[in-house]
């Protein structure tokens, strides 16, 4: 299981200087994922942050503001300033976000999703695309040189977007969802989807504080984090997790805790962990110091 940390909007941070410096001294980490969200761009935080061995992920890129020729061109940028380490994040997106802030259709995400992957994948690999179909139309071809296509993951957490996410992407990235979803809902679904295909990669995103104090934590982590227990597709895996809020499956807790709990993450089945450190400047230290020692 590969250990990530996640920077920008799950933590709050609007700094592209210190975010950038962050991604490019991590150490003990496989993954660097630049979350995306109403403040700085995800792409062109990762390719300011160019200079490290790590891989660079986006979780997520929404896909409906941004036409597949547009996002081809600037996830192929990336590529080629930073030596080809990206891996593409894509997303639906929040529909309250997307209706209401820009006015674009939310219906039938699946379908959407779909054919956004069947004009993408080629455009990434630079194929030329004339596409008009039910919810797109993309005339045209993307060329940078020195760039290759990178792997494409999807946000999937419902049934129907996780079987696109397994017959058309390399894998999917979920966020607070809890070890239960995770085994029995988001990992069998796209296993069965990815059949006759490679493997797919699983990328569970969630908060994390080591602290030692773990009942002002998660009180402050209910608080803070309120509002997401009642956005309807994190509402959703939340029910299906059976628990009331997100506090209930933030990993927090002392190193004995917190090892308890990644290591029943990994034995869902899936692939990676995104962390999100939250808490104290001195808690998110000692966490990312600490996740840079876990045995895998």
């Amino acid at each position: 299981m590969r250990i990530g940390l996640a920077f920008g909007d799950a933590r709050k941070q609007r700094d592209l200087a210190g975010i950038t410096e962050q991604i490019r001294t991590a150490r003990g980490i496989d993954t660097a994922w630049v979350t995306q969200g109403p403040n700085l761009d995800a792409l062109l935080t990762l390719a300011t942050a160019g200079g490290t061995s790590v891989e660079l992920g986006t979780a997520v890129v929404p896909f409906p503001q941004r036409h597949p020729l547009m996002l081809a061109s600037q996830a192929l940028t990336v590529q080629a300033a930073t030596g080809n380490r990206l891996t593409l994040g894509i997303g639906a997106g929040i529909a309250l976000m997307v209706g209401s802030m820009f006015g674009l259709p939310t219906d039938r995400p699946a379908r959407r999703l779909r054919e956004y992957l069947e004009v993408l994948r080629p455009l990434l690999r630079g194929e030329a695309v004339d596409h008009h179909g039910e919810t797109l139309t993309a005339v045209g071809s993307v060329a940078v040189e020195g760039a290759v296509a990178p792997p494409v993951l999807v946000a999937a957490l419902g049934p129907a977007m996780l079987k696109v996410a397994g017959e058309l992407a390399d894998g999917t990235i979920t966020w607070m969802t809890g070890p239960r979803t995770l085994e029995t809902h988001v990992v069998p679904s796209i296993t069965k989807a990815a059949q006759g295909r490679p493997a797919p990669r699983i990328v569970a995103g969630l908060h994390i504080c080591l602290t030692a104090d773990l009942e002002s934590t998660r009180t402050q982590y209910a608080t803070d984090f309120a509002l997401s227990g009642q956005v309807p597709e994190y509402r959703a895996v939340l029910d299906r997790e059976g628990v009331d809020g997100p506090a209930e499956i933030l990993i927090a807790g002392d190193e004995s805790a917190v090892q308890k709990d990644l290591d029943r993450l990994r034995d869902t089945g899936i692939t990676d962990l995104m962390l999100a450190p939250i808490g104290t400047p001195e808690e998110q230290t000692r966490t990312t110091a600490f996740l840079s020692t876990v045995v895998r």
